[in-house]
């Protein structure tokens, strides 16, 4: 599942607004986007995604995402960089 690679990723950024101006920025090549957040923050992600030929990952759970970064807190959108 989409969580291993997240969790075996070296290089990760974590969070919606790193996430954004990382891929504006050219240094993520896939993002993971968790499906229990609010549309508006998907909806920003996978578009900045798309515009910048990004793969985009979605998963179920935000809570899920976090552990799979190590945090003990949730995260709704985890970037990994090139």
């Amino acid at each position: 599942m989409s969580y291993e690679k997240v969790k075996q990723a070296k290089k990760t950024i974590i969070g919606t607004k790193q996430a954004v101006k990382a891929m504006k920025k050219g240094l993520v090549k896939e993002v993971y986007i968790a499906l229990d957040v609010e549309e508006k923050i998907i909806e920003l992600v996978r578009l900045t995604a798309q515009e910048n030929n990004v793969l985009i990952h979605y998963v179920e759970s935000k809570v899920d995402l976090g552990k799979a970064c190590g945090l003990r807190v949730s995260a709704s959108v985890v970037a990994i960089t090139v």
